[in-house]
């Protein structure tokens, strides 16, 4: 059933239960019926269904618009009796014409372009004049098929059925093989899904297209000139994605990536420029500057970086031109303090230095010694002087 699905249909079977239809073979009738509605798209906007009995009577079992549901037809179908007498076939197509085919009784416009169609089955020769009744059917749009049984008059069958007689005219030798009739009609009323029979030589997708088929491709391939075989397509050819900076093809589809210092966003598309700082997205040991999308590393004071652009080493504070200390510079630690030379004191800048101004007691006694000593050395000055003069 997958395979197939018929075509929107007006179908209207019309049977015959006239006295030489046995009751057994009345029901063999019933089953074939069933057995057809089970193959059809049944439904008020697909097929629509209506089932006519007659013998020297006609009997409308029930109209187009009654049943929509396979279950609640073939429960009514289980329910139609034999009505026994005559085979008044023409009768039962102008019937069908006159009472059926309307719309009050749920035959759609003409404007919806639905196929009229009536399977008629029968086991003998029409008692009344079937041929004009049958044209002026052919004629008003409706298409006929014509199911002998056993005795049926071919030539009957023959002129009630529309043209090609070879599509339009079965015969089966008794009801018990009338059942085989299904799978005939089954094929006659589907438009056959070439793609779902496994039939075709697409290599990826196949796409039914009436009664044939065309070739396409998954998303991200592209259709050959073979019109059968697929090629992958770039997918980050320019146009053919929605990434904001990078493209990366994957298996005929792609996905979206970001520049370094980016991130992905949650709608896999566009990206937005990350803290390149933020712990444990740089290696710097210790200060991380933010630059752009990217970062560079720097040092607290008293440190330098290293080569590596990565690490640092403590510096020399008092080394040449590190420090603004006027006379000595004191290294502390990662810091200096300045200091003076003897006989200076620091100034309150805590840079500069100024000269000491000293101060002290001199006893008496040093003080002789003193002018002993300046005694002594004014006599030597004299004798060196008479001595220079001689």
């Amino acid at each position: 059933d997958t395979a197939c699905k018929n075509r929107p249909l007006d179908l209207v079977f019309i049977i015959d239960s006239s006295r030489s239809v046995r009751p057994e073979e009345f029901e063999k009738v019933k089953i074939f019926l069933s057995k057809m509605i089970d193959t059809l798209d049944v439904g008020e906007r697909t097929t629509r269904v209506a089932v006519m009995n007659y013998a020297s009577t006609v009997k409308v079992e029930f109209p187009l618009r009654t049943y929509f549901d396979k279950a609640s037809m073939k429960e009514a179908v289980s329910h139609i009796g034999p009505l026994s007498t005559g085979t008044m076939t023409g009768l039962a197509i102008q019937t069908a014409m006159d009472e059926v085919f309307t719309e009050e009784m749920g035959t759609r416009p003409a404007t919806f372009n639905i196929p009229k169609v009536v399977i008629v089955v029968t086991d003998g020769r029409p008692q009344d004049q079937v041929q004009d009744v049958a044209a002026s059917a052919r004629t008003a749009g409706i298409e006929i098929y014509a199911v002998g049984v056993d005795r049926a008059d071919m030539q009957s069958l023959r002129i009630m059925a529309s043209e090609p007689l070879d599509e339009h005219v079965f015969y089966v030798e008794t009801y018990g093989v009338i059942e085989k009739l299904t799978a005939k009609f089954r094929e006659t009323f589907c438009a056959a899904n070439v793609c779902a029979l496994g039939t075709h030589d697409c290599e990826q997708v196949c796409v039914s297209n009436g009664g044939s088929y065309l070739c396409d491709c998954h998303e991200g391939y592209t259709l050959n000139p073979d019109k059968r075989t697929c090629s992958a397509v770039d997918t980050c050819a320019p146009g053919r994605h929605e990434c904001d900076q990078i493209c990366v093809s994957n298996n005929g589809s792609y996905v979206c990536e970001c520049y370094e210092g980016y991130t992905l966003n949650p709608d896999k598309k566009t990206c937005s420029v990350m803290d390149m700082c933020a712990p444990g997205r740089h290696d710097c040991a210790q200060v991380c500057l933010s630059n752009d999308a990217s970062y560079s590393c720097d040092c607290y004071e008293g440190y330098t970086l290293n080569p590596d652009k990565k690490t640092c080493s403590a510096v020399d504070m008092c080394a040449p031109g590190r420090h603004d200390c006027e006379q000595v510079c004191v290294r502390d630690d990662l810091f200096y303090t300045c200091d003076c030379y003897q006989g200076y004191t620091l100034n309150p800048d805590k840079k500069t230095c100024s000269r000491a101004i000293t101060s002290s007691l001199v006893t008496t006694e040093e003080s002789c010694k003193c002018e002993a000593i300046a005694a002594l050395q004014d006599s030597v000055t004299s004798r060196l002087e008479a001595l220079s003069t001689k």
